[in-house]
Order: structure tokens, then sequence, then C-alpha cells
């Protein structure tokens, strides 16, 4: 099977899957099917080989098991599962966060300023009921009170004047369509300035709220809910723990479903992964706020300074700075936005935690748990730290690419990047999925540039003795909670692993590693081609050329016309004209003389007679007449 007719198989199975809970009256997204589907076929209890083409009945057994767990109202696994699902569809980073508020509300403003722009205003109504679109346009890219206002209109139309007069519309409607569009954001700007000074100095401010004293109520509130939020999480998760490590302790207490505590578990983790991520985000709002208070300050003096006592200030000392002042104003409100986004998740997350919360109520639980203590993260951590608890690492033998890092000998200790978000590795699979946070001051194991830490020094010694095996089992145990892959951050690994095979039942096997002789051929140029015909190297090519085009400027321009280009285009020749001249000489005159000709006899011979030369000359007379 091809990877189209795959994609298209799996496609048709999630959709098929969305239909069938739907026809029951739970409706679910696709992207949460898709990982219900990847969560049944890693799991090896189900038994699918995907080594293979899917028969009828596997994709019939695997909707079946689908619908099941999807429709599981009281499984915190499948909560667990939402609520990851839940949280990368709707949580992003600041920036981009930011950047997404930006592109809605240019995209809301987009039918506005088109309608300005596309103007194509000429009597004075018009060009009033323009100047009017162009107030309303400020004003809600400003965000600074609303157009239906009549005060709010009134002082954004009366700021607007003190910089862009009516008269300046007929300069304005000749402008290309991106200049108008840069001229609005800077009018924008520019009003937005001038009325939050107005409004500092006692002098308008009409329908502008007050977002820093808004922030400073708003930031230390939302804190204080995740807060609390984390705590009841973090307590449930210990309740948890200390109910899971007594009964694998004692296997014949009676007591709630193991495996549902340990789903409650990984659920009351996941949740706090979570709010202490919203927690940093709340944290940095605080510090930008706080920063940007700094700043308004500031401003606000050095435009009172510029304007103070003065009846004209020049537009280019005061226009920079209400724009400054404008920036610094829209980022109290990016701030507000921000604080909005993460309170809507921190309430949409609750409800992903009902499920074991109602379940295993402090009234449940109480008589389970009877004498056994319940220890918090950080009072386990304070058991385990010292010298007698840390790994010796010159005791025991361990293999070559193996290290253990401490605080004193590695710099940025606190900043290490550890694997499994911190959780114990060995205690995962030695107690099935039982999730206990690591101590790094027992030693951080260094393997294969990833970093380990353990919740004892014993932990620690097993696991270096082979990591590749625990490594491997700790996939085996996402593969039982396949949420678990998302919160110990397991993608990487899964990701070069291929699910349950049946000729090995239940482990995890290799994808083979397939290899093979290849080359690469590196282009001679890597740029387009750019040659110049003209180019020469030779300088002395170049001193003829120069010397040529010196000859030619003294030359006479002249043209011709031949028979092929005769009538085919206008000719035009430019010529001297010929001068009036004339030279005077002596008689020239010239004479014929006769050809001088020599006869010479008496050269044969030259035997016993000697030989007499006779010369005759048979040169005619000069004089003679021809």
């Amino acid at each position: 099977m091809s990877r189209a007719q795959a994609e298209s198989v799996i496609k048709n199975i999630i959709r098929e899957i969305a239909q069938e809970c739907a026809s029951k009256g739970q409706a679910v997204s696709e992207t949460l099917v898709a990982f219900m589907v990847k969560a049944v076929v890693l799991d090896p209890n189900n038994e699918f080989n995907v080594d293979r083409t899917l028969t009828k009945d596997d994709v019939q057994k695997l909707i079946k098991i689908c619908v099941e767990r999807l429709l599981d109202t009281r499984s915190p696994a499948l909560d667990t599962v939402k609520m990851q699902v839940y949280f990368d569809m709707n949580y992003t980073t600041r920036a981009d966060f930011l950047e997404e508020h930006r592109r809605v509300l240019e995209q809301r403003l987009q039918p506005v300023v088109r309608d300005i722009t596309d103007s194509r205003a000429r009597t004075r109504e018009e060009l009033e009921s323009l100047y009017r679109k162009i107030v309303s346009a400020v004003l809600l890219r400003s965000g600074l009170g609303s157009p239906t206002d009549i005060a709010v209109v009134r002082e954004a139309t009366a700021a607007l004047q003190s910089v862009f007069p009516q008269t300046e519309l007929g300069t304005f409607m000749s402008l290309v369509k991106r200049d108008k569009e840069r001229q609005l954001k800077e009018l924008t700007l520019i009003v937005t300035g001038i009325r939050l000074f107005n409004k500092e100095c006692g002098k308008g401010g009409e329908g502008i709220d007050d977002l820093p004293a808004i922030l400073n109520e708003a930031v230390p509130a939302t804190t204080q809910n995740v807060d609390a939020e984390i705590q009841i999480t973090t307590r449930m998760a210990h309740k948890y723990t200390a109910l899971i490590e007594k009964m694998q302790a004692d296997p014949s207490l009676e007591g709630p479903s193991l495996q549902l505590l340990k789903e409650s578990l990984i659920n009351s983790r996941q949740h706090e992964a979570f709010l202490r991520i919203l927690l940093n985000d709340v944290i940095g709002c605080a510090q930008q706020v706080e920063l940007l208070e700094s700043q308004l300050a500031t401003r606000m003096e050095q435009l009172k300074d510029t304007v103070r006592s003065k009846t004209a200030v020049p537009t280019s000392h005061v226009y920079p700075q209400f724009i400054a002042l404008a920036h610094l104003w829209s980022g109290f409100q990016d701030e507000m936005v921000l604080l909005s986004v993460l309170s809507n998740i921190l309430a949409s997350l609750e409800p992903f935690t009902k499920t074991h919360r109602e379940m295993f109520t402090e009234e449940v639980l109480a008589p389970f748990l009877g004498d056994a203590e319940v220890r918090g993260d950080e009072q386990r951590i304070r058991e385990t730290t010292g010298m007698e608890f840390r790994v010796d690492p010159s005791e025991f033998r361990i293999r070559e690419g193996i290290e253990f890092l401490f605080p004193e000998t590695t710099k940025n200790f606190e900043k290490l990047p550890l694997q499994y978000r911190g959780y114990c590795g060995f205690t995962l699979v030695a107690n099935d999925r039982l999730l206990l946070p690591g101590n790094p001051e027992i030693g951080v194991l260094h393997y294969r540039e990833n970093y380990y830490v353990f919740t004892s020094k014993q932990a620690a010694l097993e696991f270096a003795k082979d990591p590749d095996i625990f490594i491997l089992q700790v996939a085996e145990c996402a593969k039982k909670s396949p949420e678990l892959i998302q919160l110990l951050e397991l993608h990487q690994q899964f990701a070069t692993i291929t699910p349950y095979a049946q000729g090995d039942q239940g482990r995890m096997i290799e994808k083979p590693v397939t290899k093979c002789d290849s080359g690469t051929q590196t282009d001679t140029h890597f740029m387009e081609s750019n040659i110049v015909k003209s180019y020469e190297w030779n300088e002395w090519e170049l001193r003829r050329k120069a010397i040529k085009l010196a000859n030619l400027r003294k030359k006479v321009t002249h043209s011709q016309q031949t028979n092929l280009s005769n009538m085919r285009r206008d000719n035009v020749t430019q010529v001297y004209l010929p001068k009036d001249q004339g030279s005077q000489t002596k008689t020239e005159d010239g004479t014929n003389v006769p050809k001088p000709q020599v006869y010479l006899a008496g050269l044969r011979g030259g035997g016993v007679k000697p030989t007499n030369m006779v010369k005759v000359d048979l040169t005619r007379d000069v004089d003679e007449d021809m």
C-alpha cells in the first residue's frame, strides 16, 4: 500500500470513529480521534500489527475500541488526552499569541481601511464623510473608546484636526493606496499619543481605560488563581502517590483500582505541568507591565518638558514622542489580551480534572490512606539531600560513556534539560508508571547527551548499569498509558520506534537501520548565471578599446542606406557642408623621353679565337620626331 493510500485509509477510519461518537451523542474532534487511534494501536494488549496491512476485521476492531474509549465518561486517562489535545490546540508562545491578535485586528479593520483608500470623494459632502471615516478608523485601530460615543468622537476629531486638517484631504487623495495605508497608521499613532498626553494633563482622555491600574489588579489576581489551582492539583497528586505506594507495598490491602489511581496521578501531574507553564507566562506579564509603567512615566515627563510654557513646538520634536507613547500604550493592550487568553485557558483546563476529583474525593481517599504519610515533592527532595545520599562514582564501576554531574562541578547545573520532565525513570519502570520527581542533588546521569535524575542513590546506580534497557522499558510504560508520551516528552523516542508487532508480543521493536552507499554532487554555480559579454580581463585590450573610442570622438557622424533598408525607416545623416575654397599652383609640365636601348654583339665564341665585344647604342635622339 502506498503512503497516499495509507493516509486515505487512516482519514476514513478517523472520520468513521467521529461519526460513530456523534451518533451516540458525543462530539469529538478529529485531532482527539487521531490521538486515540495511535494510542490503541500502540497498546500491546490490543494486538495490532502495523507491519502488515490492516484487514477489514482489524479496522472494525480498531473503530470499536476507539469508540468505547472515547465514550468512557469515567476515564482519567481520556481526560488527560483531551487536556493535552486542548492545550496543544490553544496554547502557543507569547509572541505567537500577540501576532495572531494583531493579524485578527488588522483583518477586521480591512473593510474600513479599504473604504477609505478606495474612496473617490469629490464634493464637499463626500470629503466630510471621508474625514469621519478616517476618525472612525483611527479610533478602531487605537482601541481608545467607541466610535459610537459622541464625546470620544469629538475628542478624536479635535486631535486629528491638529495634525491632519480637512484641507489636507486633497493631498491624501492623490497618494497611492500603500502610502494612504501607511499615513493612516501614522495618524493613528500620533492621535493616540495626543489623547494619552491630554488625559495625563487632565484635559481629555474620554473613553480611555486606565490600563496600568487594571493590570496591577488583574495580574496578582490571576497569579493567585493559578497558584491556588497548583496547590489543589499537587495535593491530590501527593495523596494518589502515597496511596499507590501503600498498596504496592502490601498487595493484600483493599482499596481503589490501582489502574485508576495511576491514571488519576498522571492526570494531576499533567495538569500541574500545564499550570506551571501558565504561571511562568503570568509572571512574564507582571515583569513586562512593570517595565512598561516605568517607560510610560519617563516618556510623559519628557513630553511635559518639551511642551511646557511654549506656544508652539516643532512637529519634528513632538510627533516622535507621541508615536513612542502610542507604542507603549499598545504594549499595555497586548498584556491585557495575553492575560485574558491565559485566564481562559486556565478556566478551560479545570473540566479535564473533574472525573478523578469526583471519583476520589477527600471522603473516599481518607479511609484507604489511614495513617499513611502524605509527603510532598519538596519533602521527598529534602529527605534525600546530603552527602550520604549522593552517588560516589569511585565506589562503583560505571561503564564508559556514562558520568554523574553534581552542582559544585557543573556550570549552570540548575538549567540542565532533564529527561522525563524531571521524573525518575527507574521508579517509573520499577513501580509500573509511578511518577516521582527526581532529586538532582543525588547526581544527574549524563548519557548520550541526555540527563536523568533519580529518587534515590540505589535507583541511580541501577539505571546506570544499563540505561538502554530502562529507556526501552519507559517506552513500554508509555505504550500502556499513551498520555505519558507528551507528559514525559517522549516524542523523539517514539519517532524511531515501531509499535506492537505480533512476532514478539508486548515488546517494543526497534526499526531496522537501513544503510546504503550514496553520493552527492555539488553544483558548480549556486548563483544564477550572469555572464557580462563586455567584460575584459586584459588591460591591454581595455587600452585598445579606449583608444578606439577616443578616435571615434573625433570622427564625423555618418550613416548609409542599403537596398534592404530602403524606405524601412527614416534615416538622418549629419555632415559638414563643403567649403568654397581653391588653390593656385605653378604650371605643371612633363616630358616623355625615349627609352635607353643598348645592343651588345660579339659575345659568342671563347675558343681559340678571342672574343671581341661590340657595343651599339640604339637609343633614339630626344629631338627626333615621334
